[in-house]
């Protein structure tokens, strides 16, 4: 009996291929965004575990300031004398053919050999080149060509990182040597002397920094392949509801005949499961090429935001291909969960009738409006009393999910008060059939709404942020010419040169320590118009440059003041008085900036090696300046030159929401497509009366291609206040807690229009092709409806 109840269920599906190709496209396309999601999340916390065990020293505790200030080598020197049998680690970064390169320096004579690979070891062991010796992947390999280097090739090396010597290492990034930590020998001897207060010894195993900075990237692309999987879930969920109602007849039947109910639950339940793994792993092989195309973009995102240098290859990892096919199947369940609620409690003489099922989606209408009012209020407390991203992104759910269940309650309304308001037949017929009609779309609306919605919202926020930073660079880049020079030696000297020109140079001095828990930097800045005049403090106390200039206080940037809950007029750990803080746009770590006098006396080792150069004559000035002192041209940009390089990191930044969202709404389009050619074949009974009462079948084609129109015209309205919405908790709330930074809202009204244009063409396009099968009907077709039971 099972194998006949297998037989009669897998019929409906060989009768309906659409509806076939409507679930299994549903569950493949909401894996494939989300497998590729997180496919790129793995690939990118990989390349963290690489970056983090560059060494292979991750199971060694490491020595570092508690103030996360620079080590020299003078503490180094007494940390050995006292005891402590440690090893200094040098990182630095190399700008060459406009790419970073993180530099890292070890000393092979105190690392410990148990912690390098064999291929490492033998490397340094033999030194007798007079290149200095260079190990690196073979994909980082290439871009050291022209740098003097002996570059041996090492697998064990992440992308983007070059070992050398320690001095080596200095040499090449042309900086003196500041110590980033100091790794502790495992062999040391545990009476060893007593550590000093200024430093401290790190917990193994903490994660990494560029991990920590970039949880909140990989998060909110978390967030996007979720809404994009829910998307295509709302597609399965409505295949699986239409082919219940449609096999009522088939479940009455086997049931008379003697199959029990939990056996035809069982057979259904294989049947899901065995559509989830198919359609999931077509699901993951599209979830490859999407993470696959977008890999280098996501590349370019974190370098330019994090500096954290990833591959731009992917890798098949078990663990993302694994939770695609687990969501493909948590999904399905979902979406066949009602479908299977409904099997378990419907009559054995239950019917399947167009009316029927109306009178059922008003009873679900209602439980869904019930859960639109819950999730709504839960919204509302959320945003009241919430924080954290993970409160900021369950408000974005029970806003969608608010909004997408209450569609088909808003559409009902519109479309009973249509009806209402007709005086022709034909229209009053229009526009209760377009009701009717409501249940079978209402899960591809759905989609369509939460598609055009996010699209709205992540345009709005990524035009607004734009905005802003394009007039934040025009304040930040005052000066017209920046410089980077090798040495100090040459810095004095182009300073003094740069005086004969009566040129004003603004040195920038900066040193990496520790703010708050994570890498930051601190700045100095000398008392000058440019910063007076240009720097855009988002709050500051009165006379704030002055008393910057006199060393009363600092200046820190915004996302550092939110992650501590600084406010102006705190006193810092460093014992410094917040006068201002200013707005850093596009930087997710924190800073801090202070007076050139006060930074002088704290950091007098920092070297000035980079400089702005206010002048009239910025292409004469900089030409004379890569003559005179045989600069290269890379060495001397201009101010137009970084923002252009800022602008195109951006753009790649954003590259990736906008794939996913045209990708999002792509889906919903399909969903339209394939719901309204399985409705096509469930028409005829309908359609076939008025047929009947005179309308041509081309008439007929057109009313179905406007009812399309009319739907998706309806859901595009409210769509907008939707994403409006979203755009608003993205700016204010998510974005606050991913990055630390608030962006003002702006409204692109042409680009909504735009948008909704393309929704209704998407609409006509995919009610097209039932149209014109319904124009192509033959009358034999129609008339079948009047000789059968109907």
């Amino acid at each position: 009996m099972m194998l006949q109840g297998a037989a009669a269920l897998w019929s409906h599906w060989r009768r309906n291929p659409w509806q076939l190709i409507t679930l299994l496209a549903g569950i493949a396309l909401s894996t494939a965004l989300w497998s590729g999601v997180q496919a790129i999340n793995a690939e990118a916390r990989a390349s963290y575990d690489e970056a983090s065990d560059f060494l292979g020293a991750s199971d060694l505790a490491r020595v570092v300031k508690i103030n996360g200030g620079q080590i020299t080598i003078q503490d180094y020197v007494e940390l050995r004398r006292s005891g402590w049998l440690v090893t200094p680690i040098y990182e630095g970064l190399l700008m060459h053919q406009d790419a970073p390169i993180r530099v890292i320096g070890i000393d092979p004579l105190t690392f410990p050999s148990s912690s390098l690979s064999d291929n490492t070891t033998l490397s340094f062991s033999s030194m007798q080149d007079s290149a200095p010796l260079a190990l690196a992947h073979p994909e980082t390999a290439s871009r050291l060509v022209g740098l003097g280097l002996n570059v041996r090739l090492d697998d064990a090396r992440p992308p983007g990182t070059v070992m050398l010597d320690i001095r080596s290492a200095e040499q090449l990034t042309d900086k003196n040597v500041f110590l980033k930590h100091l790794v502790l020998n495992p062999n040391a001897p545990m009476d060893r002397g007593k550590l000093p207060t200024e430093f401290q010894l790190t917990q193994i195993g903490v994660k990494t920094d560029v991990a920590r900075l970039t949880d909140s990237f990989h998060l909110n692309l978390t967030a996007f392949g979720m809404l994009s999987f829910a998307v295509g879930i709302f597609i399965v969920y409505g295949a699986v509801g239409l082919a219940f109602e449609q096999r009522r007849a088939v479940f009455r039947t086997l049931r008379a005949l003697g199959l029990p109910l939990y056996r035809l639950m069982m057979l259904l339940v294989a049947e899901f499961v065995f559509f989830a793994l198919s359609a999931g792993a077509i699901g993951v092989v599209l979830g490859y090429a999407i993470a696959a195309s977008l890999m280098p973009d996501v590349a370019a995102t974190l370098r330019g935001l994090y500096g954290a240098e990833i591959a731009g290859q992917l890798q098949l990892r078990p663990e993302w291909w694994l939770a695609g096919l687990g969501m493909a199947l948590t999904g399905t369940g979902v979406a066949a969960s009602a479908a299977l609620f409904k099997l378990a409690h419907m009559p054995l003489l239950s019917f399947n009738h167009p009316q029927a099922m109306a009178l059922g989606t008003a009873q679900s209408g209602r439980w869904l409006a019930c859960l639109t009012l819950i999730l709504f209020s839960l919204g509302g407390l959320l945003a009241t009393f919430g924080s954290g991203l993970i409160a900021g992104f369950s408000l974005l759910a029970c806003l969608l999910l608010g909004s997408a269940f209450s569609l088909p309650w808003f559409l009902a309304q519109f479309l009973s008060w249509a009806q209402g308001s007709s005086r022709h037949v034909i229209a009053q017929w229009f526009w209760a059939d377009s009701r009717q009609q409501l249940p079978g779309l209402s899960m591809a609306l759905m989609a369509l709404l939460l598609a055009m919605a996010a699209n709205i919202g992540v345009s709005t926020m990524v035009s607004s942020f734009r905005l802003t930073f394009i007039g934040y660079l025009d304040q930040r880049l005052a000066a017209e010419l920046y410089v980077s020079v090798p040495n100090e030696a040459l810095s004095n000297e182009i300073f003094q040169y740069l005086e004969t020109r009566q040129a004003e140079v603004l040195p920038l001095v900066s040193v990496d320590v520790r703010l708050g828990g994570l890498p930051a930097e601190i700045f100095a800045v000398r008392d000058h118009a440019t910063y007076r005049d240009h720097w855009p403090l988002l709050d500051a106390t009165p006379e704030v440059w002055d008393l910057l200039a006199a060393g009363q206080g600092a200046l820190i940037n915004e996302q550092l003041a939110r992650r501590q809950n600084w406010r102006v007029g705190d006193v810092l750990p460093s014992g410094d008085n917040l006068l201002g803080i200013y707005s850093d746009y596009g930087n997710s770590s924190g800073q801090m900036i202070l007076g050139a006098t006060l930074f002088a006396e704290r950091y007098p080792d920092a070297p000035t090696l980079r400089f702005g150069v206010r002048t009239k004559e910025a292409e004469t000035l900089a030409q004379e300046l890569i003559s005179e002192f045989n600069l290269s041209s890379e060495s001397i940009v201009n101010q137009q030159e970084i923002k252009d390089t800022s602008l195109r990191v951006f753009e790649r930044t954003f590259a990736v929401t906008a794939a996913l969202n045209v990708l999002t709404l792509s889906v919903a389009g399909l969903a339209i497509l394939i719901s309204l050619l399985t409705l096509a074949t469930m028409r005829l009974p309908q359609l076939a009366p008025v047929w009947a009462l005179g309308m041509t079948r081309v008439g007929l084609s057109r009313l179905e291609l406007v009812r399309a129109v009319c739907l998706a015209a309806l859901t595009s309205v409210l769509a907008v206040p939707v994403g409006l919405a979203l755009a608003w908790v993205l700016l204010a709330v998510v974005n606050v807690e991913a990055f630390g930074w608030r962006l003002p809202m702006y409204l692109f009204p042409l680009d909504y229009l735009k948008l909704g244009g393309l929704t209704l063409l998407a609409a006509l396009l995919a009610a097209f092709w039932p149209a014109i099968k319904l124009a192509k009907t033959n009358s034999q077709s129609l008339l079948k409806v009047f000789s059968n039971d109907r």
